[in-house]
């Protein structure tokens, strides 16, 4: 009987609990290759030429000479301000230096015609000396007269007002009437030289030192420096056709914001790039020698950092932040975080967490690159 008893109670025990197998994921092995190193920055567009036209004469504008929004030539005129008291001046200075022309060549008579005398004691040195000093005087009176008529006709020339530079023309600051005033420097238009164009970037003082460093160390390879060129984005998205080169960079920083600023030339024979205009720009900054590609799903974007999930040697999970460059042909460019080598989980990273073990099985070489991504990356 107690036999019977011991046989039922060990009927009744559940059997032991096993351990559910391990999940299996896609894995990816990381590799290295010369990858080119692209750098997106926030750019502002900038006119390489920018000239406010402003009065230099006092007056009345009597009209405006251009149409505005226009192409204009370096001289072309754009505004006729009254010139009536302008020209009445030149006049003016015109006697003045007719009446001190007259005046040098009464005192020039005078003194040839004593130079002979005063070897004959005709005439005293002294009236002779007053004489050369009367020439002298005539003569500075012409100079000075002289000076004033080229003074006026300024003046005069400048009461038609003209484009400083080549380029295209704003809208007019003033309407036929409007007085205007050399001493205030009434801004009447302004011109912006738009073809070539400017880009603007800033970027941070850290960032250069590291690209430098980079560089020293071999890691980034810039075959010309003299000729880096840069891929702009407008504000929709949409890519500008040409591209541009950098040309200036500057050496100081400022101490507001620790950044630096970049500038790249561009061609704009359309006209599509205006000043003010807010861009991206995509600036091919030399060849990573050790850039390491990562299909997109394969990355997990949270706010401003991204982070990957590998396979262990052990078989466990790891996740771990990396440094992420620029997107190209449906793959990240992975700069820091990741070694040639590492087993990187491409599919299936939703499913497991740190620490448990999984299966990896190796991902299909196409299916790297157009495979859609097992679940959205977190943004």
């Amino acid at each position: 009987m107690l036999a019977l008893l011991c046989v039922a109670c060990g009927n009744d025990q559940a059997p032991a609990a096993t351990a559910p197998p391990p999940i299996a994921v896609t894995v990816m092995s990381a590799v290295a290759s010369p990858v080119v190193n692209r750098v997106e920055l926030p750019g502002r567009i900038e006119a390489v030429r920018s000239a406010d036209v402003r009065a230099r004469v006092d007056g009345i504008v009597e009209r405006r000479l251009y149409q505005e929004g226009t192409d204009v030539a370096a001289g072309a005129p754009l505004f006729l301000i009254d010139p009536r008291d302008y020209e009445a001046q030149v006049q003016q200075a015109q006697a003045a230096l007719k009446r001190a022309e007259a005046g040098h060549t009464n005192a020039a008579s005078i003194v040839n015609r004593f130079r002979p005398l005063v070897s004959r004691q005709a005439v005293s040195a002294q009236e002779f000396e007053a004489a050369e000093t009367a020439l002298r005087q005539a003569e500075a009176n012409v100079a000075d007269a002289s000076a004033a008529l080229t003074r006026s006709k300024l003046r005069f020339e400048r009461s038609t007002v003209r484009a400083p530079i080549a380029g295209r023309i704003g809208r007019a600051q003033v309407t036929e009437g409007a007085l205007v005033s050399a001493n205030a420097a009434t801004l009447l238009t302004q011109v912006n030289q738009l073809s070539p164009i400017s880009a603007v970037f800033t970027q941070s003082n850290t960032a250069f030192l590291d690209f430098a460093e980079q560089v020293r160390n071999g890691l980034i390879k810039v075959p010309n420096a003299a000729k880096v060129e840069v891929r702009l984005f407008l504000s929709n998205g949409q890519e500008y056709g040409e591209p541009g080169y950098l040309d200036f960079a500057d050496l100081a920083v400022n101490p507001t914001t620790g950044s630096q600023t970049i500038r790249a030339v561009f061609p704009n024979s359309k006209r599509i790039l205006l000043p003010g205009q807010f861009v991206r720009g995509r600036i091919m900054a030399g060849i990573n020698t050790t850039g390491i590609r990562v299909p997109e799903r394969a990355v997990q974007i949270e706010g401003e950092s991204a982070s990957l999930a590998l396979v262990a040697p052990d078989g466990t999970v790891v996740r771990r932040n990396v440094g992420v460059g620029s997107q190209e042909q449906g793959d990240w460019i992975i700069l820091s975080g990741l070694q040639p080598g590492e087993q990187v989980i491409v599919d299936g990273w939703h499913k497991v967490r740190p620490g448990q073990k999984v299966t990896a099985q190796p991902v299909a070489p196409a299916a790297a690159a157009s495979a859609p991504s097992s679940a959205p990356a977190a943004r």
